[in-house]
C-alpha cells in the first residue's frame, strides 16, 4: 500500500543551516499494516510524513501509494489517497461550522459541488450512527459549532473525518500529544477501533514509547534521518519499554535521550 524507495530530503542545502532530514529511507507497508513511529527530536519522523503527504518535494527517491507513483504529485492531488490528523486539535476542522457540516465537507472531498440541498435526512442518520461509535455524545449535537468542542472531542471528530472515505493511507502525526492522558487514551482507543474496523493502512507518529508498543502490528524507530529499528509480529507483541531502549542502545551505540519522549 505504501513504498518509500531511497528517500532523501535536505533543508537549506548549501547554507550554514543545512539539515539532512532524511537519508535514504526505504519502507514498505502492506495493506492493513498499522505502523507506529518513534524517535528523538530531529529523527525525521514528521519530515517523512510530510514527504508522503507532498508538503514538500523530496530530493531523491520514489513514493508509491497503492501501486501509483505519487512522487511528482502536488499535495492537493495526493489528498485523494490520504487521510491525515495533526497534533493540533484546531487543525483539520472548520471551527465556525457545525459538526454535521464538517462531516459533509469530508464526505464530499474530491467531488464537484452543486447547488442542491446540503445535507439530506438519510445522510444525517449516517452521521449520527458514526458519531455514536465515538462514545462522546456528539451524535446528539450535530448542529453544534465545532469551535465549542473540547480538544479531545475535536480530535476524535477530525479522526472520523479523515477516515470517512476510507483513505489508502492514514497519517497520524502525534495526534494525541496535545491532549491530557485520559483524553489521549480515549482518542487512541477510537483510533484502534476505526483502523481495525476499516482495515486502514496507518502510520502513527508518537512520542510515547508505551503507546508505540501497545498499538499497531509493527514499530519502527528513526534516528538522524534513518530507520534503525523495524519490529513486528510476535517480537513486537512481547516487547517492553526496557527491551526497546536496549535495542536502541545496541543499534545506535548510545542511550535514548529525548526530553519529549515519554517512556512509560
Amino acid at each position: 500500500m505504501l513504498e518509500l524507495k531511497n528517500i532523501y530530503k535536505t533543508f537549506n542545502a548549501g547554507t550554514v543551516n543545512e539539515k539532512q532530514a532524511l537519508k535514504g529511507i526505504d519502507l514498505t507497508l502492506e495493506d492493513g499494516d498499522f505502523v507506529t513511529v518513534i524517535g528523538g527530536n530531529g529523527a525525521g519522523k514528521s519530515t517523512m510524513l510530510n514527504a508522503i503527504a507532498g508538503v514538500w518535494p523530496v530530493d531523491e527517491g520514489q513514493i508509491i501509494i497503492d501501486g501509483k507513483d505519487v512522487t511528482k504529485l502536488p499535495e492537493h492531488k495526493r489528498a485523494a489517497f490520504l487521510g491525515r490528523v495533526f497534533q493540533d486539535p484546531m487543525n483539520g476542522t472548520a471551527a465556525t461550522m457545525g459538526i454535521e457540516e464538517n462531516l459533509a465537507l469530508a464526505l464530499r472531498r474530491g467531488q464537484s459541488r452543486t447547488l442542491r440541498a446540503g445535507i439530506k435526512a438519510s445522510e444525517r442518520e449516517v452521521y449520527k450512527r458514526l458519531l455514536s461509535t465515538l462514545g462522546l455524545g456528539l451524535e446528539d449535537r450535530l448542529t453544534s459549532k465545532v469551535g465549542l468542542l473540547s480538544g479531545g472531542q475535536r480530535q476524535a471528530l477530525t479522526l472520523l473525518m479523515a477516515t470517512l472515505k476510507k483513505p489508502k493511507l492514514l497519517l497520524l502525526d502525534e495526534h494525541t500529544a496535545a491532549l491530557d492522558p485520559k483524553t489521549a487514551a480515549k482518542v487512541l482507543e477510537t483510533t484502534e477501533m476505526i483502523v481495525n474496523r476499516d482495515h486502514l493502512t496507518t502510520l502513527m507518529i508518537t512520542h510515547n514509547m508505551k503507546d508505540a508498543i501497545t498499538h499497531g502490528n509493527r514499530l519502527i524507530m528513526m534516528m538522524e534521518g534513518k530507520i534503525i529499528l523495524d519490529i513486528r509480529g510476535e517480537e513486537k507483541k512481547k516487547l517492553t519499554v526496557e527491551d526497546l531502549l536496549h535495542k536502541f542502545e545496541e543499534v545506535s551505540g548510545e542511550e535514548f535521550t529525548n526530553d519529549k519522549a515519554i517512556l512509560g
